[in-house]
């Protein structure tokens, strides 16, 4: 499956951005889908992710109450909406597709999209 992330820009702290993932290949109904993000000499690490069907959603402790992750198989897409951005969520952030995805460490074996800088001024 490849990924296209899209959506990130500069916004001022407080605001909002929605990030997209849009998948084309395998059916994506078939994969979980996760977004991850980095930061300039930091590990990759886990923000949000949602399960084949839609349920199984987890968040990383640091954006939850503030990101919200969904997916429209129809449209081959998931999405992150990211509202109450800090200066601390700039990063680049990655789409990530598998058949499961764990919160934590990324994996190697995910497909992974090309990511998205985001940038949060304050």
């Amino acid at each position: 499956v490849q990924l296209q992330a899209s959506g990130g820009g500069l916004v001022q702290a407080g605001g909002s951005l929605r990030l997209s993932c849009a998948a084309s290949g395998r059916t994506f109904s078939s994969y979980a889908t996760g977004w991850f993000r980095q930061t300039p000499g930091k590990a990759r690490e886990f923000v949000a992710a949602i399960g084949r069907s839609g349920g199984g959603i987890a968040y990383a402790d640091s954006v939850k109450g503030r990101f919200t992750i969904s997916r429209d198989t129809a449209k081959n897409t998931a999405y992150l909406q990211m509202n109450s951005l800090k200066p601390e969520d700039t990063a680049v952030y990655y789409c990530a597709a598998s058949p499961t995805i764990e919160v934590g460490r990324p994996k190697s074996s995910y497909y992974w999209g090309q990511g998205t800088q985001v940038t949060v001024s304050s």
